[in-house]
């Protein structure tokens, strides 16, 4: 179901149980009940027992703070057979181990705990139960609330020693898999993983001494300009709004296009303003990624780890934006795997994505495998420029840049997802084409003037 709902590889670790040695075959018959399920189990199982003959071999311990059902009572030559505990466990030396749950509240784990203490269980038919005894190769089944079959499952295990040896034999290599040392490698190995693939913590002590001392600036890593299909913001404008808001530097990030970028770095010192050249890309139906600081166009509809392989050629640095955002296309949780180690920073932060545990998840999976933590307003109109920005060291290229962003911080400010996507639509898609260049050299002309 999880892999499903969130492709990847997925490891089923079951829990564990206290191994006992098991009761030697010879003598009495113990059997062993927990009273771990509803209510209705007991009674089932005390009914069964009524199916037994009162000189049959066997002895009973039923754990139960409740004690026996009122409405179910023993032949007085069956209740010599069976004796009430309120704590301790019934499985140590018992040699049948039974579960009665019609399937409300059933408790697998309790017959874990049974093959472990060296019980051949019975279980009622549930799949839960099936699955551990192996569909009747390590214990019997009877079908769920049938106490006749029940009870003459019980006469059988109990009368026919060979059977009761050769299923808890069958039950052997589960013993093995329950060992607490078993689960604990287990455990151990996926954690061991998990770590091989963090990224290290510790950077580069020299840059970290060169960067040190410089001013602090505030930098927005993801904006669109009018480059982009879906943006009609221009280029001065957007570098003028960014002065106007305090950013120091900006990585231009349109749309399967790098001209916006080379475009905005041209003209970058009329306005005081450091420009990182990038692109959002769009991979073959694995969502999108920005490179940062490249300087050739990345063509859309290559595969993942064939964008990243590009960006890494140019040098650049692989930003994965809005990673969980699932209402709009984004690498999924199994991709983001299997490029793990290339990813050099994660957008944990867009003011953009409309739910927000969607940021959250981004902030937990960088955190998990200690990927540098980064932010973007995602701008499509200048209003929104700098709504999030990384408050870092100023930096000069992509390796002070990850330096700096280790010691960075994220700092927001309240927005509304409302407003901007009505600012959004009203440039792009409600305005006549004229009417939209007309406006654009307007603002063209204002942004100039004030640079």
């Amino acid at each position: 179901m999880l892999a499903r709902a969130f492709p990847a590889d997925y490891e089923v670790i079951g829990p564990g149980a206290d191994l006992l040695e098991p009761a030697p075959m010879d003598g009495r018959v113990q059997i062993g009940f927990a009273d771990d399920e509803e209510r209705g189990a007991l009674r089932l199982f005390l009914r069964a027992l009524r199916r037994l003959d009162d000189d049959a071999p066997f002895d009973v311990v039923v754990r139960s703070v409740r004690g026996p059902s009122s409405s179910t009572p023993l032949r007085a030559g069956l209740r010599s057979h069976v004796s009430f505990i309120a704590d301790g466990d019934p499985f140590a030396g018992a040699h049948l181990a039974v579960a009665g749950s019609d399937g409300a509240r059933p408790a697998p784990a309790m017959l874990l705990r049974a093959v472990g203490a060296g019980a051949v269980p019975l279980a009622p038919s549930l799949a839960v139960y099936e699955e551990v005894l192996a569909e009747g190769e390590r214990g019997l089944l009877f079908a769920a609330d049938d106490a006749d079959t029940m009870g003459a499952q019980l006469r059988r295990l109990i009368e026919d020693a060979p059977l009761r040896e050769r299923l808890r034999a069958a039950a052997e290599p589960l013993r093995d898999e329950l060992r607490w040392s078993h689960v604990a490698d287990r455990l151990e190995s996926v954690y061991e993983r998990v770590v091989s693939r963090r990224h290290p913590l510790a950077g580069d002590a020299d840059l970290a001494k060169r960067i040190g001392g410089r001013r602090t600036i505030d930098v927005d890593l993801h904006m669109h300009t009018d480059h982009s299909h879906d943006c009609a913001t221009p280029v001065e404008v957007l570098l003028a709004t960014a002065r106007d808001q305090g950013l120091g530097a900006i990585a231009v990030t349109d749309h399967n296009v790098v001209s916006g970028a080379h475009e905005a770095a041209a003209k970058a010192k009329d306005y005081g303003v450091k420009v990182i050249v990038a692109e959002e890309v769009k991979t073959a139906h694995q969502g999108e990624v920005i490179g940062l600081f490249i300087d050739e166009q990345i063509p859309r509809g290559l595969t993942l780890a064939e964008t990243v392989a590009e960006i890494k050629r140019q040098g650049g640095l692989v930003y994965v934006p809005h990673p969980f955002d699932r209402m709009h296309a984004v690498p999924d949780y199994e991709h983001l795997l299997t490029i793990i180690e290339d990813i050099d920073l994660m957008e944990v932060y867009n003011p953009r994505v409309a739910i927000g545990s969607f940021n959250e998840e981004a902030e937990r999976f960088a955190a998990k495998y200690r990927i540098l933590a980064a932010a973007g307003s995602d701008s499509h109109v200048a209003p929104g420029l700098g709504s999030v920005r990384v408050r870092m060291r100023d930096f000069d290229g992509p390796h002070e840049f990850l330096q700096s962003l280790r010691t960075a911080e994220i700092v927001t400010k309240p927005s509304s997802l409302l407003y901007v996507q009505a600012l959004k639509f009203l440039e792009t898609k409600a305005t006549p084409p004229a009417a939209r260049k007309a406006r654009r050299a307007r603002r063209v002309r204002r942004a100039t003037r004030k640079g």
